[in-house]
């Protein structure tokens, strides 16, 4: 984006490691250092900072399984974090106080690599950022925050420090303008706007089911997808959040099946038996299709797949009346961010009242999006990365459903 405000080329280059991206930043051989840096008092020194786009707490971070720490001085174990990162020189500073704390720095992994560890409880402990732990928290699901080790920190773009300051002045003002035409809140939303609410339990059920049911009907949802051009881990994660991967689910309201359609969506896409699989996969990824198609064509990737979601959920008239209060209330109504923010006022008599198609309960397709949106990153990071699948035991798998 910022290359495009300025009408030029992009080149994206990935160091080996922290070190090498500093190294290079020092030696003036990249322009900017973008890669969540914390603006700490020693790489000041070193490098000027463009504004602030995103505040975050280092923390502690332990498996689940082991006793939690509650501070520095009581730790039990290997300590190891990213050498040369922002956490190394907070430790530092920390030795000042605490006289027999001792870590063991790496050059070759990152701060992702080593949360893997302690998941493994290879090791006992590292630190992290909060915004970094909570995307992988919900796929190593054992890990936890002891404490704190810091007050909230700054990230931003690092730069060379030079004479000339043209690019410096330019990346200020690139982050007044995004700031205050809300691009940055939503580009902050769309990485981390889902992951909030971290659900354990949840989590641990939706794993098993990802090793015990999904087989049994992935090669359905891969083909459905196929048919209609889309990521079947997405129609696989809607799946999920409708049923649990269960073919004979049936709600109080009559929905049925994996997918979860009603007599007449059923009838309306050609589908004969509900509590088929196939069928209902089949079904439900052509609904969907329906359902993005019918979605403004100036509304671009990734927020005309969370509103189709919606419409999905809640019907498409009642989209497009929660667009409407977007509007009335001054925000994007292309935007998933700001019409989340306005279908549950559908279901407020002020609001529903002065639109086409009335009350609905609009906190619904909100929450049944961002818990799609998860299944979706875990689903992604399963298949991507082709990890084994951590057992979860029985009595996990007996709570119900509802959660």
């Amino acid at each position: 984006m910022f290359a495009d405000e300025l009408g030029v080329e992009l080149t994206l280059l990935v160091p080996e490691s922290l070190g090498d991206l500093l190294k290079q930043l020092s030696q003036n051989a990249v322009h900017i250092a973008a890669a969540g840096l914390t603006v700490t008092e020693e790489r000041k020194q070193l490098y000027q900072f463009g504004p602030t786009y995103q505040e975050i707490t280092e923390q502690l971070v332990y498996n689940v399984n082991n006793k939690r720490p509650r501070k520095l001085s009581r730790i039990d174990g290997s300590l190891e974090v990213v050498a040369n990162s922002s956490h190394e020189e907070r430790l530092k500073e920390l030795k000042q106080d605490v006289e027999n704390l001792n870590w063991k720095s790496h050059d070759d992994l990152e701060s992702a690599d080593l949360l893997q560890m302690v998941s493994d409880n290879l090791i006992e402990y590292t630190i992290a950022d909060s915004n970094e732990l909570s995307l992988n928290q919900r796929f190593l699901i054992n890990l936890r925050v002891a404490f704190d080790v810091s007050e909230p920190q700054r990230l931003a773009w690092a730069m060379p420090k030079t004479d000339d300051k043209s690019l410096f002045r330019e990346v200020q003002k690139f982050f007044k303008k995004i700031r205050e035409n809300g691009e940055l809140t939503r580009l902050i939303e769309r990485n981390y706007g889902h992951v909030d609410d971290f659900d354990y339990v949840g989590t641990k059920i939706f794993m098993r089911h990802i090793e015990t049911r999904l087989p049994a009907y992935r090669a359905f949802f891969e083909e459905a997808a196929a048919q209609y051009g889309l990521d079947w881990r997405l129609i696989a994660a809607m799946g999920y959040q409708e049923s649990h991967w269960d073919p004979d689910a049936v709600s109080p309201t009559g929905v049925r099946g994996i997918m979860m359609l009603t007599l007449k969506t059923a009838k309306d896409m050609g589908i004969k038996n509900r509590l088929d699989p196939e069928s209902s996969i089949s079904g439900g990824a052509k609904y969907f299709k329906l359902a993005l198609d019918r979605i403004d064509e100036d509304i671009t990737e990734p927020d005309n797949v969370w509103m189709a979601m919606a419409a999905y959920n809640v019907g498409y008239y009642h989209l497009q009346d929660a667009r409407t209060i977007t509007r009335k209330l001054n925000k994007d109504p292309d935007r998933w961010i700001d019409v989340r923010e306005s279908l549950p006022l559908l279901a407020k008599p002020k609001w529903y009242k002065q639109t086409r198609y009335g009350y609905a309960r609009g906190w619904e397709p909100v929450r049944y999006v961002e818990n799609i949106r998860s299944y979706y990153d875990i689903l992604k990071w399963v298949d991507e990365g082709e990890v084994e699948v951590t057992p979860v035991p029985e009595e996990f798998l007996k709570i119900p459903n509802s959660l």
